[in-house]
């Protein structure tokens, strides 16, 4: 019998997992991260004269169903217009059968890398209120994502936020973003191999622990609304609050500089009752706006002396000018005695 040399194993190892794009425009040149439904590569298009990133699925998940799921994220994310949703460049097939889409080669870091790098309070929240808006403008078409985490969310080399990995994003009402006949067919296939994309069965658990809704937790697919997003939302904040997984401890208990107001919108956004939080992520991130801005909030409810020492804090400087045309005053009051 002839053995073939370790060599010849890794080069045919690499002609089964390794894409072969030698028929397209596309040269990869790195691995960029390995999922369980795809692969993330850097690739150069030679047409354009640019880097792309390109997701590819990987050979063990390349069903009918999977395929199909991975064209339609690709489509959804094409038709999210918007600066804080990374835009796809081109969707295609490989030879071999598997799916791949083309998409802007984003330079940066995750948010919860950025996290470890920063400690204001203010950045994290104008990062996170810039991450909420990219969702807010995604439920007005229609769509919820169904997986947000700090991982799925780039922060650009200039400073931009990006949230990422549209994979599990349901489809909710028909309009003018998604045809009514691609509504509803984004479900992640469970372990029975009659499940079809199309389908809600009770059960089917999507997100990721620690950031997903409680319904998710459940698996109560037909539950799922933008309010679920919201959840997962006010998990990221608990995390940039915290620095640490979201629990059951109030982020105040996890991190006493967390101020009262930042802790109830982020409390509100992950209430267990779906009724019970923000309506929308629109309105999540108008809270965090004001917390920004030093104005109160619609999850908190300040006594008398709060607001004194919001509108101190806010007016320090006029305080200040003020305190000292008083001290100038009394100075020359004196002065002018002697």
């Amino acid at each position: 019998m002839k053995w073939l040399s370790d060599e010849r194993l890794n080069h045919l190892r690499d002609l089964t997992l390794n894409p072969d794009f030698t028929a397209t425009k596309y040269q990869l040149t790195a691995e960029l991260a390995r999922g369980g439904m795809g692969t993330v590569y850097l690739a150069e298009d030679m047409d354009l004269n640019r880097q792309v990133a390109i997701k590819v699925l990987n050979p063990s998940e390349a069903t009918i169903d999977l395929r199909q799921r991975m064209i339609r994220e690709a489509q959804i994310i094409a038709r999210l217009e918007h600066p804080g949703i990374v835009p796809v460049h081109d969707v295609g097939v490989l030879p071999d059968g598997r799916v791949f889409y083309a998409m802007k080669y984003v330079r940066g870091s995750r948010l919860d890398e950025y996290a470890a790098e920063t400690d204001s309070t203010r950045d994290r929240l104008r990062k996170f209120q810039a991450a909420c808006d990219a969702v807010a403008f995604a439920h007005a078409h229609g769509v919820i994502h169904r997986d947000l985490k700090p991982q799925n969310i780039m922060i650009g080399s200039f400073g931009e936020v990006l949230v990422l990995d549209w994979g599990v994003a349901k489809i909710l009402r028909r309009g003018e973003l998604v045809p009514a006949s691609e509504a509803d067919t984004l479900m992640l296939p469970g372990n029975n191999s009659n499940h079809r994309p199309g389908d809600t069965t009770q059960g089917t658990i999507i997100g990721t622990r620690h950031y997903m809704s409680p319904e998710q937790a459940r698996g109560e697919i037909d539950q799922l609304n933008e309010r679920s997003d919201v959840y997962s939302l006010g998990a990221v904040l608990y995390f940039l609050l915290t620095n640490s997984s979201p629990g059951t401890a109030r982020p105040r208990t996890v991190n006493p500089k967390v101020s009262k107001p930042a802790e109830a919108v982020c409390l509100k956004a992950m209430s267990l009752e779906m009724e019970a939080r923000y309506a929308t992520a629109a309105e999540l991130s108008h809270d965090i706006g004001r917390l920004l801005d030093a104005e109160p909030v619609s999850a908190y409810r300040e006594s008398l002396f709060e607001k004194s020492g919001r509108w101190a804090a806010k007016n320090r400087f006029l305080i200040l000018l003020v305190l000292a045309y008083l001290a100038m005053r009394i100075f020359f009051i004196f002065t002018s005695r002697s």
